[in-house]
C-alpha cells in the first residue's frame, strides 16, 4: 500500500524543497500548494520519481474565490496506480491574469480537463495543444462556472450547424 498522507506530504516537502510554499492535511487528504511557475517541475518529479509514481491526472478544476486575491486555484488530483496513493496540488491563479502551465506533456487526460477548466472558468493552459472551448459553442460569451456570470444573460444566437455536412470541427 502506498504512503499515508502525513508521510506523502513530509516525502513531497522533502523531495520538492522550496517549491512546496505550503501544505495540508485535510479529511484524511494530502494536498500541497505550488507557486505557478514550480508546477510542471514538481508534477514531473511526482510522475516520474518511483517513491511517487503519480501516474494518473484523475481531475482537475478550479475553485473561484471572488473577492479574495488571487481568486483562482486550479486544482489537480493525482492518483498512484503502483502505490495507490493520492495527492490534490493546487496553483493559485490571480483573476488579471487567469493562466497556468498546460501539463498536457505528463497526463494526456490532461487534455479535455484543462479545455474544460477554461471553457467554465476562463483560466487559460499555456503550451496547451488544443484551447478550443469544450462545452460551450464558440461564440458563447464569458466562462458560467465564475462566481460573477449573470445568471440571467442572454447569449448571441448562432446559426444551427449540421456535424454531417461540416464535420464535427466548426
Amino acid at each position: 500500500m502506498g504512503l499515508s498522507p502525513e508521510a506523502l506530504l513530509e516525502a513531497v516537502r522533502a523531495a520538492a524543497g522550496e517549491r512546496v510554499s505550503d501544505s495540508l492535511l485535510a479529511f484524511d487528504e494530502a494536498a500541497i500548494v505550488l507557486r505557478r511557475d514550480d508546477a510542471p517541475a514538481v508534477c514531473a518529479l511526482l510522475r516520474d520519481r518511483p517513491e511517487f509514481a503519480f501516474n494518473a491526472l484523475a481531475d482537475l478544476s478550479a475553485v473561484d474565490y471572488f473577492g479574495k486575491v488571487p481568486r483562482f486555484e486550479v486544482v489537480y488530483h493525482l492518483n498512484s496506480l503502483t502505490h495507490g496513493h493520492r495527492l490534490r496540488v493546487k496553483v493559485r491563479v490571480g483573476e488579471e491574469d487567469a493562466w497556468a502551465h498546460s501539463l498536457t506533456m505528463l497526463w494526456k487526460s490532461a487534455n479535455w480537463l484543462e479545455r474544460e477548466c477554461w471553457d467554465m472558468f476562463g483560466i487559460r493552459f499555456v503550451g496547451h495543444p488544443d484551447p478550443r472551448r469544450i462545452l460551450m459553442y464558440e461564440e458563447f460569451v464569458g466562462h458560467p462556472l465564475r462566481k460573477d456570470y449573470p445568471v440571467d444573460k442572454r447569449q448571441p444566437l448562432v446559426p444551427e450547424r449540421d456535424p454531417i455536412e461540416k464535420g464535427w470541427r466548426f
